[in-house]
């Protein structure tokens, strides 16, 4: 497939400490819109329960910039929409019952060939960040609901940690630490995984990636190293993997 034409945003989260639903991200979204003319989003619900409310969520936060919000679950024929939307917005919730109804109503190829070979762009927050990677192996939510595969759209060729958290050095907490958690992923897949902290994101043009927001990112290698980011790091070498 011709990765050239991808035009994505991968956000950590909607919602930031401080700031309204989608509000910290509105310049990168609103970047992202304007680079293709779009008016219209396609909004994807499915991580939810409550589709209607979800959507409406999502609608009075973009329509007051000038973006039209239409929900995904109110199309009779899922399919046709995507192939006619300008944009596709997969919102966060649970990443098992989001990739579940995604394979239930397969679309997982079509979504993957309208963003990497047509070139809609696509915006993922949390969970809709997850499934726009290699899997969802390295999501934080409970498996609630069991889909057919842990592989996912593959609009990047790494996985994602969003809402990643640093360990607190002064817990007494004997669990394991998010850093031991994804190490042990890749230890088994030896595949690189970028743990994004709230308030970041990762912005994709074609072959070309970009660390986006006010904090550093933390990418555990395939070697089993970690490198941390600063904002405006140039990431495109993931690309490649």
């Amino acid at each position: 497939m011709n990765s050239g034409a991808r035009n994505l945003l991968l956000l950590s989260s909607s919602r930031l400490h401080g700031y309204g639903y989608l509000e910290h991200a509105r310049a990168q979204l609103e970047d992202l819109f304007k680079a293709k003319n779009v008016k219209t989003v396609l909004f994807v619900p499915y991580a939810l329960r409550d589709h209607d409310k979800y959507t409406a969520t999502v609608r009075a936060a973009l329509q007051p910039w000038g973006y039209a919000v239409e929900g995904l679950h109110t199309k009779s024929d899922p399919g046709r929409a995507l192939r006619e939307a300008q944009a596709i917005f997969v919102g966060g919730g649970n990443t098992f019952v989001l990739l579940k109804q995604l394979y239930e109503l397969q679309l997982i190829e079509l979504i993957r060939q309208l963003v990497l070979e047509q070139g809609i762009t696509y915006v993922g927050s949390s969970a809709g960040t997850n499934v726009a990677t290699r899997s969802i192996h390295t999501t934080n939510d409970m498996p609630v609901m069991q889909p057919p595969s842990f592989e996912a759209l593959a609009l990047v060729p790494f996985n994602i940690n969003p809402h990643y958290l640093d360990a607190d050095v002064n817990s007494q907490h004997k669990g394991e630490t998010r850093d031991e958690r994804i190490e042990e992923f890749v230890s088994y897949h030896a595949r690189p995984v970028l743990g994004l902290r709230e308030g970041t994101s990762l912005r994709v043009q074609g072959d070309q990636a970009m660390l986006l927001g006010e904090r550093n990112a933390k990418l555990f290698k395939s070697d089993g190293s970690t490198v941390e980011y600063e904002p405006q790091s140039d990431l495109s070498f993931l690309l490649k993997a």
